[in-house]
């Protein structure tokens, strides 16, 4: 089945047959569809589904086992990512492949710099090309500025544009958006827009289904390492949609249960730091506090000051009516207060140690009481949270880098449940993962809700809000700016709040 029953002329690019496999997984089993020039087409499924596998063939990362890719119409080999460029095709990762310590110009022109008649990098024509290049995409940055300078979006930027200065005819872009404010999307969906009109093939990996909506004209579905089905965008609803994705309809997004609220866990009183002022708010036993605001409102910071990586200047944290001294995240923890930050790869796993290594790291004083661990208890309590959790692993041994989003994020929550949490804030807990694992870290909430544990849910999502929160304190330039109850909070209200 194609994408489409548009005419031959109009395909660039047909998988035929793809097969992939690694140790004791089918990544890909005989995927076949094709792409129309000229559009912007979503390949959506659950995380594991095959998306980023197939991507990574196009890109000549991975070589398929078997099958067949076809580019205008001529059967192509992809030896390497090299290649692939020669192509015509380009990748912009998730995880952002920049250079920080070259400049703007320098990561542009990487592997393809100019040499002068001494075979040196002409670095005089390297700066001038580049400041020419930036000026006819409308682009007013500095060549010569250090790419750690920027921020994730403007890196991101840079990388999307580095495929128009290569010709780059097929753009493959892997959540584009899972890091970017708002302001930032819009931007990317523009220069989108803009590389579609002048003839380019996105090919856009996304969850975010309002994403598709706005941006796609075709989208493809996969599960499980196969091709589902292939769709024009307006054409299928939403419902039909996930549930091709997950294999099973999900009739409630949001799975809220009623909570048995109890008393003030937490209270926190006009905490002040250097990114935050005059703080006061309070957790309840059993309750789901959500804390909303647009990018830089400063929720995250207050997170991250209650948790001990940012030190208090002024006020203080109470546990049960005691007030408690945070100096540090061990403080925290010892004190039952326990966080799963935003960015899970760079703060929460050690991504090429095993599942059990990362469920014990924080945990292993529970397990010793010489200079030896416990092997046996450690093992014993993996295997009770993975279970409880549902983490699928083929191991206590496998490496979390293999394992998908959704599952990699189980593994955040559970290193902190060995420990008993009181408080657990979770900072924008569902991000970059697929629609079905999201549901289960909401399910996983309100269990964690039913037996007592207060829970601090930090979301851009305004509906994942909405849907999930009993209250919802609003952040603005650094302060709180209103609370709103389960029954008053609407995203206009949220927005006013934030805005105001």
């Amino acid at each position: 089945m194609t994408a489409t029953n548009d005419k031959k002329d109009d395909i660039i690019l047909e998988f035929k047959d793809i097969t992939k496999t690694f140790p004791g997984v089918t990544a890909l089993d005989h995927v076949s569809f094709s792409v129309k020039r000229g559009t912007v087409h979503a390949l959506v499924g659950e995380n594991g589904a095959g998306k980023s596998t197939l991507m990574k063939i196009l890109n000549g990362l991975y070589h398929a086992d078997s099958g067949e890719i076809y580019l205008d119409g001529r059967k192509i080999q992809i030896k390497d990512s090299i290649q692939a460029r020669q192509y015509g095709i380009a990748m912009v990762h998730q995880e952002l492949n920049v250079v920080g310590e070259l400049s703007i110009a320098e990561n542009i022109f990487l592997g393809k710099e100019p040499v002068n008649k001494l075979k040196f990098i002409d670095q005089q024509k390297l700066y001038k090309e580049s400041a020419e290049f930036l000026k006819q995409q409308n682009l007013s940055y500095n060549p010569r500025t250090k790419m750690k300078k920027l921020s994730v979006g403007e890196q991101q930027m840079i990388e999307i544009i580095k495929t128009v200065f290569f010709n780059s005819k097929i753009i493959i872009m892997d959540e584009p958006t899972s890091s970017l404010s708002e302001g930032e999307v819009n931007k990317l969906f523009n220069k989108i827009k803009e590389l579609k009109n002048a003839g380019a093939t996105i090919i856009y990996i996304s969850h975010r289904l309002e994403e598709i909506d706005e941006i796609c004209d075709y989208l493809t579905i996969m599960r499980d390492g196969m091709f589902i089905k292939s769709a024009r965008v307006g054409e299928i609803t939403r419902d039909e949609i996930i549930s091709s994705m997950v294999g099973r309809s999900i009739e409630n997004t949001y799975p809220k249960t009623a909570s048995n609220i109890g008393g003030v866990v937490l209270e926190v009183k006009n905490l002040s730091n250097n990114k935050v002022r005059d703080i006061s708010f309070a957790a309840r036993r059993g309750e789901i506090l959500g804390f909303a605001g647009l990018v830089g409102a400063g929720r995250t910071e207050v997170a991250r000051a209650i948790f001990g990586l940012d030190p208090i200047q002024a006020g203080g944290i109470y546990l049960n009516g005691r007030q408690v001294h945070i100096k540090n995240t061990r403080d925290a923890v010892d004190n039952g207060i326990m966080m799963v930050s935003e960015d899970r790869r760079k703060y929460g796993l050690v991504t090429k140690r095993s599942v059990l290594e990362n469920i014990s790291l924080p945990n292993y004083n529970l397990y010793s009481k010489s200079p030896f661990v416990n092997h046996q208890a450690e093992v014993k309590r993996g295997q009770e949270i993975c279970e409880k959790l549902q983490i699928k692993t083929p191991s206590l041994k496998t490496a979390a880098s293999s394992l998908s989003g959704g599952n990699q994020q189980k593994i955040v929550i559970g290193k902190w449940l060995v420990s008993n949490p009181k408080v657990f804030i979770l900072d924008e807990p569902t991000r970059g993962i697929d629609v079905g694992a999201k549901c289960e870290i909401y399910k996983l909430m309100c269990e964690f809700a039913a037996e007592g544990i207060s829970i601090i849910m930090i979301s851009s999502d305004l509906p994942e809000l909405i849907g999930m929160v009993d209250r919802v304190y609003v952040m603005n330039e650094g302060k709180i700016s209103g609370e709103l109850n389960r029954e008053e909070i609407t995203q206009e209200r949220i927005m006013r709040l934030a805005t105001k």
